[in-house]
């Protein structure tokens, strides 16, 4: 569990570091170039995503049941995953409605992705990485927003063509992902 833990503050921090200490993160962007900030921030949070992905495998290797998942748990996550995608893909269709209505759509999909997970797994490792997610993306959804009102920042109003790409698009990642690559990746069907 430490592995994972560790490699959640390192990846949820990197992440976190808008929503807590920007003036600091724009003055080391102005300090080392946006292009050098971005490989250390790259660099930083993939090293967190190698110690999550690691850790979670050595928590899961001995688990700790702290619930018992519902027979339906399964189901329903399978369903708010769709939005999740869907989310995810609106982040970067640029002029959907989507992104007009929440300004930040990828947040809003790793809170559905995070919440789906939690209802379909029951294990510590399983809470402490989904709702360390759930609540990382809920805090930076919600500071995002307020930066927002503060920089008076207006999304273009999309379009209902928008709309249909971004929906295939997450709904070919979501049936991709679902059928195919979460049971090479993680050992379990999702779908």
């Amino acid at each position: 569990m430490t592995v994972l833990v560790l490699g959640l503050i390192i990846f949820l921090g990197a992440h976190s570091v808008r929503m807590v200490a920007d003036r600091w993160r724009t003055a080391q962007i102005a300090r080392l170039g946006p292009g050098r900030w971005k490989g250390l921030y790259t660099l930083v949070s993939i090293a967190g995503l190698a110690l999550v992905i690691w850790g979670y495998g050595l928590a899961s290797a001995h688990p700790v049941v702290v619930w018992t998942p519902p027979a339906w748990g399964r189901h329903v996550a399978a369903l708010l995953t769709i939005p999740a995608f869907v989310l995810i893909a609106a982040a970067y269709v640029p002029g959907n409605h989507i992104k007009a209505a929440l300004g930040h759509p990828m947040l809003a999909g790793v809170q559905a992705w995070a919440l789906a997970h939690l209802v379909a797994n029951g294990t510590l490792a399983a809470v402490v990485l989904f709702g360390a997610f759930l609540a990382w993306a809920v805090a930076d959804f919600v500071s995002a927003r307020r930066r927002d009102r503060q920089a008076g920042a207006a999304y273009p109003a999309g379009t209902a063509a928008r709309d249909a790409i971004a929906t295939v698009v997450g709904l070919a990642a979501w049936a991709l992902f679902g059928f195919v690559l979460h049971a090479w990746m993680t050992g379990v069907r999702a779908i």
